[in-house]
C-alpha cells in the first residue's frame, strides 16, 4: 500500500512526541509535517534527542504555514479548545483526522461546554465525529473521517467494562466505582506546581473527587452499554509518583452465575492489545510501560458479592498516541498492530 502522508498538530507535548516515536517504525507511515508556533523553525531531531538520526530534515512549522492539507491524516495533539477551530478546514478539503484533545469526544455539547468552559465552535463536526476506543468501534472508526481519541481514564476504566456491561451483567442499582491511579505525564507536557519534581515525588493524592473531566466521557460509555449502569457510577482519580502508567481498580457487583472472566476472554479474543489475565493475577503498570496493550484481571471479593476488577495501561500510548495509531491503522485499512509491536519496558 502507499504510504500514509501524516502531519502532526502540536507535536512538541508528550503525546506528540509518543507519536513520533510510534509512527518511526510503521512501515505504511511517512511524517511529513510538525508543528508548533513556539518552535517554528527548530529542527525536530534539536527538539528532541531521543530522535536524532530518526527523523530528518524535519523542523516544527507554524500551523498557517504548514502544507497541512497535503497530508492524508493529521493528529491533533493540542490543548483543548483547538482542534475544534482549526480541525474543519482541514475535513472540509478531505483530510482526515484524528484528535487526541477531548473537543469531539461528547455527545452532548451542552455537557461538553459544562465541563470544558468553552462554546463547541464545530458542532456540526462533533456530530459526525467517531468516538475512538478502538476495541468497541472498530466498524465505525474504518469509514470516520474524524475520529476523537479517548482520554486516558476512559480507555483504562472502559476496556474491562465493555463485555459485561454488553451482556448486561451489572446487578441492578448497584454501585459501580472506579478508584484510578495515573502517572505524572497525563498532566501534560507544561510548568504546573502539581507537576513539579518536589511537588509529585514521594507523594499520593487524589484530586478531582467533586468532577474530572474525564467523568462525562466514562459516564457517555457507560450509559451506551447497559441501561442505568451510569447513574450509580463514581469515579475518584489519584496522582501518583510515576512518570508514565494508569491503574483502575474497579468494583461492580453482578448477575448471579455470572462467568466474568469467560466473558472477558471471549470478547477480547481477536483483539491484540487487550490481555486478560489468569484469575488471581495482579497486572502492574510497568508490564505496560511503553507498550500499547491493557492488562486486565478480574476476581471476586472473598466471602462478598462485589467483584474487583484491575486494568492498567501506559497512559502516553494505549491512554493517547498508540491508540491514536491503532485508530490511524484501522482507517487505512492496516495491520492493527502497525507500528505497536514493541514490547513493554522492564526494568
Amino acid at each position: 500500500m502507499n504510504r500514509i502522508k501524516i502531519g502532526i498538530v502540536g507535536a512538541t507535548g508528550y503525546t506528540g512526541v509518543e507519536l513520533l516515536r510510534l509512527l518511526a517504525s510503521h512501515e505504511h507511515a511517512e511524517v511529513i509535517s510538525v508543528t508548533s508556533r513556539g518552535e517554528a523553525g527548530t529542527a525536530l531531531a534539536d527538539y528532541f534527542p531521543s530522535l536524532r538520526g530518526v527523523y530528518h530534515d524535519l523542523h516544527f512549522q507554524a500551523p498557517e504555514s504548514a502544507n497541512l492539507a497535503a497530508c492524508d491524516v493529521v493528529f491533533f495533539a493540542t490543548p483543548n479548545g483547538i482542534a475544534m477551530k482549526e480541525a474543519p478546514s482541514l475535513l472540509n478539503q478531505g483530510v482526515k483526522v484524528i484528535d487526541l484533545s477531548a473537543d469531539y469526544r461528547l455527545r452532548d455539547l451542552n455537557v461538553w461546554s459544562k465541563w470544558y468552559g468553552m462554546t463547541h465552535e464545530s458542532p456540526e463536526w462533533a456530530e459526525k465525529a467517531v468516538y475512538g476506543l478502538s476495541e468497541l468501534n472498530r466498524k465505525a472508526i474504518q469509514t470516520a473521517q474524524l475520529v476523537a481519541n479517548p482520554g486516558c481514564y476512559p480507555t483504562c476504566v472502559s476496556l474491562p467494562l465493555i463485555p459485561l456491561l454488553q451482556a448486561g451483567c451489572l446487578k441492578a442499582s448497584s454501585p459501580l466505582i472506579a478508584d484510578c491511579k495515573s502517572g505524572v505525564s497525563g498532566a501534560g507536557r507544561k510548568a504546573a506546581v502539581g507537576s513539579l519534581f518536589a511537588e509529585a515525588s514521594d507523594n499520593f493524592k487524589a484530586y478531582g473527587i467533586l468532577g474530572h473531566r474525564h467523568l462525562p466521557e466514562i459516564k457517555q460509555t457507560i450509559a451506551n452499554l447497559q441501561n442505568n449502569a451510569a447513574e450509580q457510577f463514581v469515579f475518584v482519580p489519584h496522582l501518583t509518583p510515576l512518570i508514565r502508567g494508569m491503574h483502575a481498580t474497579i468494583y461492580l457487583q453482578l448477575q448471579p452465575n455470572t462467568n466474568p472472566h469467560t466473558l472477558l476472554t471471549d470478547y477480547y479474543s481477536g483483539s491484540p492489545f487487550i490481555d486478560i489475565m489468569p484469575q488471581g493475577s495482579t497486572p502492574e503498570t510497568r508490564s505496560v510501560r511503553g507498550a500499547n496493550g491493557c492488562r486486565i484481571s478480574i476476581q471476586q471479593a472473598p466471602q462478598s458479592d462485589t467483584w474487583i476488577v484491575l486494568s492498567v495501561i501506559d497512559n502516553l500510548v494505549k491512554g493517547a498516541a498508540g491508540q491514536a495509531v491503532q485508530n490511524m491503522n484501522i482507517m487505512f485499512g492496516c495491520n492493527e498492530t502497525a507500528g505497536l509491536k514493541m514490547m513493554p519496558l522492564l526494568p
